[in-house]
């Protein structure tokens, strides 16, 4: 009979706290008595907390501080706008962790899919916290790391549509550690699964098991309505598996198994040619009952081999086929390489050593393939190199697709202006890819000992790029787009008759309220009317 030591370690601190407490409680009660006596209720929320699970101190960084402080807006650089028509997409520029916060105000809910590849904290100066590398001699290494992640992951399940998945690129060293997090932030039975990924063709004889391969973990939102995950199958590879040996007048066949592992019907099937009588194999069952079985040999959809003497098997014409998918498996050995990553960034820069372990395009276009819709949005909040952009970018020119793309990255060594950026603008340029770009910088605006109203002219003054980035739209030299925010504006906007009579959708502010002629004039012009949530700085509202 097994013992739960832990659990007798608990009640017996729990047995001490509780003599402890009804000594104090004899006591001649004072300010410190009462003191004492809350804190021990402290120690029992404590020992009788999580029993399960990825334990680890947890740690605050120094955007944590400044965002105690300050709220985070966007402003954007105008000169680094690339407009080059198809779908908008946007490239922030600043701590991801404010990035997303910003995100939830415009993308609750919306976002499709999410790729990251976060650093892998291997102790070679690949993990910065607070403007300090992490290397293995600090003693909260990994602690540091998860509560690093921690923040972010739980903001990016926020942002996911109820079918969205995440998909996160790690190694060894923090493997299992971000397993067990994700357990905690998307729960355990929203695990799609993890993919094994070769990255290279040997591991230069580094360690005992020269590592090839990353692993990608995949969650979910909710996993019960998520996309279907798996790759087009086009008609001439799915011929590849097809024949008709036989001019079967229903077209090419293959076929597949009579039996199944879940319990079902069990009987004898007799060949009616040779007498011969079959049984599921151990453990297996038949797929149809009785009746069925004798309706399919009859018409031959079950046959006993192409000899006509061995175990029955179905017959399953290319013609009844009812899924353009091939699932995905876990094991991708041809996804592209991380030769093949180094070798784009030195093509499109005409430098070597652009970016340290770049991801292939090819990687990121079969995630997105797999994952989601042609008119997807993705997030990735760890942009590195940009090849998320790229990817998405090429993938829509190549299949038609509308999906839009934003990433996420700080600018240290100016990686975000002159790295991310830079490839995105390059292969648009070099490619022709219909897509655009606006570059967005993060700020910050002092809200600590001041009140709502002393600096809610300066978060109006930022609104526009919440608009832009939500809608995915932009206003700077758009004549057919405008915003308007106080009532003056809107006077002056109706005031201008070029503009106005160009204009075809309004975005206005949620406390603007338009009188009955200008309400009248705004629908004899034609022009579309959206009001501007007032939930992106509402929460400050009600501190």
């Amino acid at each position: 009979m097994s013992t739960n030591v832990s659990k007798q370690k608990r009640e017996d601190l729990l047995n001490k706290i509780k003599e402890i407490r009804t000594f104090i409680s004899t006591a001649p009660q004072d300010e410190n008595t009462g003191n004492l006596l809350s804190y021990l209720s402290d120690l029992e929320k404590d020992v009788n907390g999580k029993k399960y699970g990825l334990v680890f101190e947890e740690h605050r960084e120094e955007i944590d501080e400044v965002l105690d402080t300050h709220t985070p807006v966007l402003t954007e650089d105008a000169d680094l706008f690339i407009d080059n028509g198809g779908q908008m997409n946007f490239l922030i520029e600043g701590d991801n962790l404010a990035s997303l916060q910003l995100l939830e105000k415009t993308h609750k809910g919306k976002i499709d899919l999410i790729y990251i590849d976060p650093p892998y904290n291997t102790g070679a100066k690949d993990f910065v916290y607070d403007d300090a590398f992490i290397d293995t001699t600090d003693g909260f290494n990994h602690s540091k790391w998860l509560s690093f992640m921690k923040q972010r992951l739980t903001l990016s399940k926020r942002l996911l549509a109820p079918y969205g998945t995440i998909f996160m690129s790690i190694d060894d060293n923090e493997f299992s550690q971000l397993k067990l997090l994700c357990d905690e932030v998307f729960g355990a039975n929203n695990c799609v699964g993890t993919i094994l990924w070769k990255k290279k063709t040997n591991g230069n004889n580094m360690g005992w098991l020269p590592p090839v391969h990353d692993y990608i973990l995949c969650y979910s939102k909710e996993i019960e309505k998520i996309y279907d995950l798996g790759f087009e199958v086009s008609e001439e590879d799915i011929l590849k598996n097809y024949s008709n040996p036989d001019n079967d007048p229903r077209g090419p066949w293959t076929t597949t198994d009579l039996s199944a592992n879940h319990k079902g019907p069990y009987f004898p099937v007799t060949n009616p040619k040779t007498g011969d009588v079959y049984y599921p194999p151990d453990g297996r069952y038949w797929v149809f009952n009785e009746q069925e079985i004798q309706r399919r040999i009859a018409d031959g959809r079950i046959i006993f081999g192409k000899s006509g003497t061995a175990r029955p098997v179905q017959r399953v014409f290319v013609k009844d086929r009812k899924f353009s998918k091939r699932k995905a498996e876990s094991w991708w050995d041809n996804h592209g390489m991380n030769a093949d990553a180094t070798q784009e960034l030195k093509d499109i820069f005409g430098i070597a050593k652009v970016f340290t372990h770049p991801k292939p395009t090819q990687l990121i276009k079969d995630i997105v393939t797999m994952s989601c819709s042609k008119t997807a949005t993705i997030l990735d909040f760890f942009a590195g190199s940009g090849t998320t952009g790229h990817a998405v970018m090429k993938l829509n020119a190549e299949d038609g697709g509308n999906r839009r793309f934003i990433l996420c990255t700080n600018n240290e060594n100016n990686i975000c202006r002159d790295v991310t950026y830079g490839r995105i603008k390059r292969v648009i340029d070099k490619e022709g890819y219909a897509a655009s770009l606006k570059y967005y910088k993060v700020d910050y605006i002092p809200i600590s000992d001041r009140m709502y109203y002393e600096y809610a002219d300066e978060l109006l003054t930022h609104i526009r790029e919440l608009v832009e980035l939500e809608n995915g739209v932009n206003f700077t030299g758009n004549a057919e787009i405008a915003i308007v925010l106080t009532e003056e504006e809107l006077a002056d906007f109706m005031a201008n008759i070029e503009a106005y009579g160009k204009c075809r959708k309004l975005y206005m502010g949620h406390d603007l309220l338009p009188d009955e002629e200008q309400e009248q004039s705004l629908a004899d012009h034609g022009i579309e009317v959206n009001i501007i949530p007032d939930y992106y700085y509402r929460d400050l509202q009600e501190v």
